[in-house]
């Protein structure tokens, strides 16, 4: 089970840092990612970290401003979101899957795990 939290409502070009946790598993052999869903929006892939290459991946609309990370030793992952930007605000959520290759990391449906979202609201 993945639990998400920190999310919050901060103003334009404040941070944020969410996280999530697994509980009766680990993330030690899957990969993490980040989605996110605003109102009548898609789901919308935000960054992954697969395991097989401990390599990070970040979708064009956050590259330099978000970062994942994670820390094997307390089973978590990180998003680290800098320079927060009104069309950042979505409920975000984590996921993990076992069998995702590079090109896989985008689909939603690719992953087997998801946690509750936490909602991220940047006020202008």
């Amino acid at each position: 089970q993945l639990q998400a939290s920190g999310g919050g409502l901060v103003q334009a070009g404040g941070s944020l840092r969410l996280s999530c946790s697994a509980s009766g598993g680990t993330f030690r052999r899957l990969t993490t990612g980040w989605f996110r869903q605003a109102p009548g929006k898609e789901r919308e892939f935000v960054a992954a970290f697969k395991w097989t290459d401990a390599s990070p991946y970040h979708a064009d609309s956050v590259k330099g401003r978000f970062s994942i990370s994670r820390d094997n030793t307390k089973n978590t992952v990180f998003l680290q979101m800098n320079n927060l930007k009104p069309e950042d605000t979505a409920v975000y959520y984590c996921a993990a899957g076992a069998r995702l290759i590079s090109s896989s990391l985008p689909n939603p449906t690719a992953y087997d795990y998801w946690g509750q979202g936490t909602q991220v609201t940047v006020s202008s």
